[in-house]
């Protein structure tokens, strides 16, 4: 269980991370939200999105950095450019731009009073984001890297005390369970034991969000406290407040 506990940092935080708390006393909790929740046929359902991530910056001495995902937007864009001839960086590039397009709807949603006004497009500008104290919300960051691995990293640099990946399947699985009805929810799982099942050809072939290996590393070398749970915001205020939902991932086991 993880309850964050703000009068408390990392131990493992790195100095070079020191510009991002100068002046900001708020304890960081590092959310990615898939790319599902943004549909552009149906924007009320960012709302309570917007409205849960509101609560935790108003009410718990939280500072909330969100990442938001893709989505379908960002893969028809893609397939649209695959077919017309686009590199596979030149679609990296497109998928990166729709999900700050994302980001730029939940900010906008937040409020203005408490989001940071720019969507950051670098690690550096996510820190100096950071230090305000405001809400942070980004998108991806580098082609080639998928936005779990960019909040990874994000989560490592701001020195977060919880990263919850809020995804489209209640937490982390035996196998894909929209497809294989015997799939069992892992409650508690290592790095090492996820990197191993990534390897098996049902992972690779899987259709449901899974933490990639640079996102594991990532998580693995700073001992970030991490999470996957489901997409919804109740679930992601109870995991804040302590709560066993969803799969917890650890660094060693």
């Amino acid at each position: 269980m993880v309850m964050i506990d703000n009068s408390s940092s990392n131990s493992n935080s790195n100095s070079s991370n020191n510009n991002s708390n100068s002046k900001n006393s708020r304890g960081r909790v590092v959310i990615k939200l898939s790319g599902s929740i943004f549909d552009l046929y149906k924007v009320d359902t960012i709302t309570p999105y917007a409205k849960m991530l509101r609560e935790i910056w108003m009410g718990k001495s939280l500072q909330p950095i969100v990442i938001a995902g893709g989505g379908k937007e960002a893969r028809l864009y893609i397939d649209a450019a695959r077919v017309l001839g686009a590199d596979e960086s030149s679609l990296d590039e497109i998928g990166i731009e729709v999900s700050r397009l994302n980001a730029r709807l939940l900010s906008y949603a937040i409020g203005v009073d408490i989001v940071y006004p720019s969507i950051p497009t670098n690690l550096e500008e996510v820190s100096m984001a950071a230090s305000t104290g405001m809400v942070v919300v980004a998108g991806g960051l580098h082609p080639g890297q998928s936005t779990n691995a960019t909040s990874a990293l994000i989560a490592e640099r701001v020195n977060a005390k919880l990263f919850i990946n809020a995804t489209d399947v209640e937490g982390i699985y035996t196998s894909d369970p929209r497809v294989h009805r015997d799939a069992r929810l892992l409650k508690r799982v290592s790095v090492n034991e996820l990197l191993s099942m990534l390897g098996r050809e049902r992972f690779n072939a899987g259709t449901y969000e899974l933490m990639d290996i640079v996102a594991l590393k990532i998580i693995q070398r700073s001992r970030i406290p991490t999470r996957v749970v489901k997409a919804d915001p109740q679930v992601i205020k109870d995991v804040i407040d302590g709560h066993d939902l969803g799969t917890e991932i650890v660094s060693e086991e």
